[in-house]
């Protein structure tokens, strides 16, 4: 069986979270940012493309 490469994608938390509501906070925690400018990289997947698309003035997609 042949394994495929997933693609990674770099999430970087490019605003602070002051403000935010509990729910965004939440959803930027579970990606596993904790600093402004912190870069995470993750494996390119639904679940991880909705939770950026739920906070996309809080975090950016970095192109590698």
């Amino acid at each position: 069986m042949a394994k495929t490469q997933t693609k990674q994608i770099k999430i970087k938390l490019v605003k602070s979270l002051i403000g935010a509501s509990q729910t965004q906070r939440k959803v930027v925690a579970s990606l596993g940012l904790k600093k402004l400018n912190q870069v995470v990289t993750h494996n390119e997947s639904s679940v991880i493309l909705g939770m950026v698309n739920a906070v996309p003035h809080l975090v950016k997609i970095v192109e590698e």
